[in-house]
């Protein structure tokens, strides 16, 4: 049997997938969010999403990816909130009007270690693409820049993987 904790004097948090190829890493994602509480999942850029109210893709299109981020998902594309956005500067923009810190999750000379992180009160969670991250200059952009450290010969994680250890970490923190 689960048991499941309440959260509701933790933070606020938010997850923004920028540029995410894989429908399967942004199913895993969703899985992940509703374990931790995650209040949005934001997808911008190319990000895969399933379907949306007044959703203008094809319904081939949703279908497939449907079918793609479900079997990852397992249920969870149906409890957490999933919202395409389609311009990454302006939900950057919006989520800090609405007291957000904007937090890029990224090896990077300016990231700080995830692990000694103190959550804000309401954080956005930034992820960025598979293989190449978030873009400098949307790095510049964030407010904080947080990595996972990394003690053995490779120096990165996939992305769904990454987020649901910084979501621990952000819950713990």
């Amino acid at each position: 049997m689960t048991e499941h904790t309440e959260h509701t004097e933790c933070a606020e948090l938010v997850v923004i997938a920028h540029n995410m190829r894989s429908a399967y890493n942004v199913g895993a994602l969703l899985r992940t969010a509703d374990v931790f509480a995650v209040r949005t999942v934001y997808c911008t850029g190319y990000t895969p999403y399933p379907r949306q109210r007044d959703d203008a893709r094809s319904p081939e299109l949703i279908s497939r990816l449907g079918h793609k981020i479900h079997k990852s998902a397992l249920g969870a594309e149906e409890t957490v909130r999933c919202l395409h956005h389609p311009g990454i500067s302006a939900l950057l923009a919006e989520l800090r009007a609405e007291g957000y810190t904007i937090a890029g999750l990224e090896v990077d000379d300016r990231a700080v270690n995830i692990a000694g992180y103190r959550t804000p009160a309401k954080l956005a969670l930034l992820l960025g693409e598979e293989v190449n991250g978030i873009p400098v200059k949307l790095r510049a952009s964030c407010d904080e820049l947080l990595e996972i450290p990394m003690h053995g010969t490779k120096d990165s994680l996939n992305v769904s993987v990454a987020s649901g250890i910084a979501l621990y970490a952000l819950r713990s923190g």
